[in-house]
């Protein structure tokens, strides 16, 4: 069964880095789109980035663009999202996603605080 587990999260500083890794299984990866997504209890769970299926075509939401950058290892069945200069505004849980066949697939998620 499909399967995506995120790793990488924890409390850091405004300004400073982290770097999360989501693993998949289940699927064939390195033939299908995946993505990062954020959700804070309260609100929409937005988008934050995406990376083709052989990773030569990134995107980004405005809020993240220039600060995050996805990118995918597909020999390890392996998508990354590293985030520098974090803001208090980037606290939520992290989320990886795989669209397959009319369904979307979540892994459970990794918190990330951004507090002083």
């Amino acid at each position: 069964q499909v399967r995506l587990v995120e790793s990488g999260g924890g409390l850091v500083q405004p300004g400073g880095s982290l770097r999360l890794s989501c693993l998949a299984s289940g699927f064939a990866f390195s033939s299908n789109v995946m993505s990062w997504h954020r959700h804070v209890p309260g609100k929409e769970r937005e988008l934050v980035a995406s990376i083709s299926s052989i990773g030569t075509t990134t995107n980004y939401a405005d809020s993240v663009k220039d600060r995050f950058t996805i990118s995918r290892d597909n020999a390890k069945n392996m998508v990354y999202l590293q985030m520098n200069s974090l803001k208090p505004e980037d606290t939520a849980g992290y989320y990886c996603n795989v669209y397959l066949r009319d369904k979307d697939y979540w892994g459970t998620g990794t918190l990330v605080t951004v507090s002083s």
